[in-house]
Order: C-alpha cells, then sequence, then structure tokens
C-alpha cells in the first residue's frame, strides 16, 4: 500500500510539473502582449494618465507571477528527481507517466 502511495504521489507531482511549465509558458506569452508597441523612452516614463494600469506595471506583475512559477517549476523538478534517484523501478515508471499524463492533459 505505501509503494502505491508514493507512485501515486510521484505521478501527481509529475502532472502537476507539467501544469507549472505550462502555466509559465502562458504567463510569458502575457507578459509579451503587455509590453507597449512603442518602447520609447517616453512612453515608459510618462504612461497616459486614462490607463490605471500602465504596461510596465502589467508587465512588472507578469514578471513577478512568472518568478514565482518559476520556483515552484524546479521545487516539484527537483523533487521528482530526487524520488526517481531512489532507483526504484516503480517510482520511475510513476514519473514517467504523470509526465506523460500531464503533457497530454
Amino acid at each position: 500500500a505505501g509503494m502505491a502511495l508514493s507512485v501515486l504521489v510521484i505521478l501527481l507531482l509529475s502532472v502537476l510539473y507539467e501544469a507549472v511549465k505550462m502555466g509559465k509558458a502562458v504567463v510569458l506569452r502575457r507578459a509579451l502582449r503587455a509590453l507597449p508597441r512603442n518602447l520609447s523612452r517616453e512612453s515608459l516614463v510618462e504612461p497616459e494618465e486614462t490607463d490605471t494600469n500602465p504596461p510596465q506595471c502589467r508587465w512588472f506583475q507578469y514578471h513577478v507571477a512568472q518568478t514565482l512559477f518559476h520556483v515552484v517549476q524546479v521545487v516539484l523538478g527537483y523533487m521528482v528527481m530526487l524520488a526517481v534517484m531512489s532507483y526504484n523501478a516503480w517510482i520511475f515508471l510513476g514519473a514517467i507517466a504523470g509526465s506523460t499524463l500531464g503533457y497530454f492533459v
């Protein structure tokens, strides 16, 4: 029962790793869309008064979100790697199955 639970946890961690990786790509796409088309110094220093959330503020928020996604991705990646380094074939297969399932979803 303990081994089955361990394999299931590693499978879920691998799925979560793939989901975080995809979330990070989505945030990157939104951050690139939030950048102003005209990158002149005037447009970055003096935002329009009508815009309550200037482009550089939105870009910074996306950058912070992307940083948090990166930290979570690295932590999950190392946790899965440490589990695989136990040299247990079932754990390894759980990590592979979770990564496959997460990428598919």
